[in-house]
């Protein structure tokens, strides 16, 4: 962690993100209301149902949120089937840190 983000109290990537994919607890389906702290403006309602919302939303939550908002808001499932769309808009560092935490992406197909 860079001196700047330790002042700003902002911790790594792999800080912020649960230990494995089994501890997400995100819903299938259903409308999340996202916490403030996590909403831009119009986007604090997310329809899970909804594709483009929810790989918004899976951005937001994985760039912004802290570990228990990425446990909470995630689902394993979606993730898994949502990656390769996600991924392609996460800064490298957060992507390398998600597919290493979670067995994502080339990650998943070189361990199966």
């Amino acid at each position: 962690m860079s001196l700047a983000d330790w002042l700003a109290g902002r911790k790594s990537h792999a800080g912020r993100l649960p230990e494995g994919i089994d501890e997400l607890r995100g819903p299938t389906r259903g409308v999340i209301v996202l916490p403030r702290h996590l909403a831009f403006p119009g986007m604090r309602e997310c329809d899970v149902t909804d594709d483009i919302t929810r790989r918004n939303m899976y951005g937001i939550v994985l760039t912004q949120g802290q570990r228990n908002d990425v446990r909470r808001f995630l689902n394993p499932h979606l993730l898994r089937t949502d990656w390769p769309l996600i991924s392609e808009t996460l800064d490298p560092k957060l992507r390398g840190a998600c597919e290493r935490r979670f067995k994502l992406g080339a990650r998943a197909a070189a361990e199966a």
